[in-house]
């Protein structure tokens, strides 16, 4: 399967809320062909809690089989005890009927409380395995992908199952046995009636069918339309979000965007409430029409068959218990089906590949005594959708201790160089290692602690500072986070805070500048102490000033590890042992700065090109 259909953002051109719905039905209808969700694995769920399972079986079945004698115990009350006004029966009978709901009560706790607990930890078995699982997916899967979307299957869809999951299980079981319990006690009062009981089953099963395929359709677009909401609040409400609508006066078009989504959803809830509301309501009627038809049969001679007062009371509370189980395994039918599209979902998320996965066989690389030697043999990376390749058979060693600057135009392939150090992603072709080893035979967290990334984009989490640093290093003592901010160069900013290492950065660090932000994200790549440190164009987005800063900071950052720096502005890697200048995803230059200037070639002209636009 591949993860193209996986795209779910909105299509281009016109159409309102009820055009962009129906096309997410259609997806969701064509996913479930695609993607069948088989019922064995719906019970692989449920296999580790199959012992609780069974215990709940008992006590739904010891349950069901208590709550028939009720009716038996009014027969003899009615027929027995209060005509001949035998008092000792008549409080054997009471105590025993208080006895029954006392005791069905008490199970009836204990059984929710089993079920409960087990659907729990179904619903977070299943949550924590999608979600470790997207954290396994490449980077692609996130471009393609709203972030809406995947939250929307992490939470909403699982959320949505928890009925189900939950209550589906126990309540076959226990309608299924008080259903049959029901129809043998009701066949040994009287046959003749019985077969008059039965003989809505057909249509009340049929019309139930009928409602459940409707209901999975609209609940299929309500979960797109849901997800299409959450992905509206992320992109508006977030603190980028906000600046972008407030500077670019699109904030009634977004709040009417959500009108409309939103009136979309309500619609949807209603038909889905609605959904074959007048087949039920006829469907109750009848169910309210066979007591009546039970006392005419009843009272017949030709069909009564002699039968007591006792038992007809008798047999009528049976029957009303008859159908009230039955409709119950309809429902509970009718909820699976509709869930399909969210266990689908789930699943289909479940069933994306792992392009980037752990070593079968794991080379033994210890971090400790590493030297931090990188190399790139005869590396190519091509995309399917693209016309040639981002790099096109890249050979360099870096030495261990080396900086070495990588150089080029915009889209040259410095940053799908930079990617694969930290194994972002995999070579095509060729080999990346460290020391030796190739990546794809290291431990993943090997190389998260052998390789540290500080990016343009510094990525700061809505928490305190020095929660951000620790985010590298959990267990990082106040003097690790001290060393790291002052190798950084943000130990005085951190100093001057209201309330120091514990000021709350704001969502994405909105309270600090980009220097700022850049610094305590380069500290927080310090505290890890890598060996390899890749520098992917960190001081690009910066003012000349704020660069100065960020450049003295990444100064002592290098002292003692290999450096690889991605950079646009020349100047800042003028002092690199070696510059590596890329063109078209290949190397047509390499040398010192001085000895490339004396080249003329690739570089000279980049060097001149930055120069005249800095003086003009």
């Amino acid at each position: 399967m591949t993860a193209a259909p996986l795209a779910t953002g909105r299509p281009p051109g016109g159409g309102g809320p009820g055009g962009r719905v129906a096309r997410k039905s259609a997806g969701d209808i064509a996913q479930l062909d695609e993607h069948p969700v088989p019922l064995p694995r719906i019970t692989a769920l449920f296999r580790p809690y199959r012992f609780r399972l069974a215990l709940v079986v008992a006590l739904i079945v010891i349950t069901s089989l208590i709550s028939l004698a009720s009716p038996f115990l009014v027969k003899h009350l009615i027929d027995d005890a209060i005509p001949h006004q035998n008092v000792a029966l008549l409080l054997t009978l009471v105590g025993a009927m208080l006895a029954i709901t006392v005791l069905t009560q008490v199970l009836g706790v204990l059984q929710t409380w089993i079920t409960t607990l087990i659907g729990q930890r179904v619903m977070h078995d299943l949550r924590t395995r999608l979600f470790a699982h997207l954290q396994r997916m490449p980077l692609s899967f996130f471009t393609r992908t709203r972030s809406g979307e995947v939250q929307s299957r992490v939470t909403n869809d699982i959320n949505a199952m928890q009925s189900v999951v939950t209550d589906s299980a126990t309540s076959i079981a226990s309608n299924v046995t008080t259903a049959v319990g029901t129809a043998t006690a009701m066949a040994f009062l009287s046959w003749r009636l019985s077969l008059l009981s039965l003989l809505v089953l057909p249509p009340a099963i049929y019309l139930t069918r009928r409602v459940a395929l409707q209901r999975k359709k609209i609940q299929s677009r309500a979960q797109r339309t849901l997800a299409d909401m959450q992905t509206q609040i992320e992109e508006s409400l977030s603190i980028n979000g906000v600046v972008l609508a407030k500077t670019l006066g699109s904030g009634p078009a977004l709040s009417q965007r959500f009108e409309g989504s939103s009136g979309t959803l309500t619609e949807l809830e209603v038909q889905s409430q609605l959904a074959g509301r007048w087949r039920m309501g006829t469907m109750a009627i009848v169910f309210a029409a066979i007591p009546a038809m039970i006392y005419l049969a009843a009272g017949l001679p030709a069909t009564s068959g002699g039968m007591t007062i006792g038992t007809l009371v008798a047999f009528v509370a049976l029957q009303s218990q008859l159908f009230r189980p039955l409709m119950g395994v309809l429902n509970v039918g009718a909820q699976v089906v509709t869930s399909m599209a969210l266990f689908s979902r789930i699943f289909e998320y479940l069933d994306l590949p792992v392009d980037i996965d752990e070593p079968a066989e794991p080379a033994d690389l210890d971090t400790s005594t590493a030297r931090g030697e990188l190399r790139f043999d005869h590396v190519t990376v091509t995309y399917d959708d693209a016309d040639r390749s981002a790099l096109d058979d890249i050979t360099l060693a870096v030495p261990a201790g080396a900086t070495v600057a990588i150089v080029g135009a915009t889209g040259s392939g410095k940053s799908t160089l930079a990617s694969l150090i930290s194994r972002l992603q995999d070579p095509t072709s060729g080999a990346v290692s460290i020391d030796g080893h190739d990546l794809r035979t290291l431990p993943l967290q090997t190389i998260a602690d052998l390789v540290g990334v500080v990016s343009q984009e510094s990525y700061l989490l809505h928490a305190s500072v020095a929660d951000n640093l620790r985010y590298a290093v959990p267990d990082a003592s106040d003097e690790q986070i001290i060393r790291a901010a002052r190798a950084a160069q943000v130990h005085d900013l951190i100093s001057s805070l209201p309330d120091g290492c514990d000021t709350v950065v704001g969502t994405r660090g909105y309270r600090f500048s980009g220097g700022e932000k850049q610094r305590i994200a380069l500290a927080r790549t310090i505290l890890r102490d890598p060996k390899i440190l890749v520098l992917d164009e960190a001081t690009s987005a910066l003012d000349n000033t704020t660069e100065r800063a960020v450049q003295r900071a990444l100064d002592n950052a290098r002292i003692g590890r290999t450096t690889l720096t991605i950079a646009h502005r020349l100047s800042t890697v003028r002092d690199a042992e070696l510059i590596v200048v890329l063109d078209q995803g290949r190397i047509v230059e390499q040398g010192s700065h001085e000895q490339l200037l004396l080249r003329g070639g690739r570089y000279a002209a980049l060097w001149d090109a930055q120069l005249t636009a800095s003086a003009a």
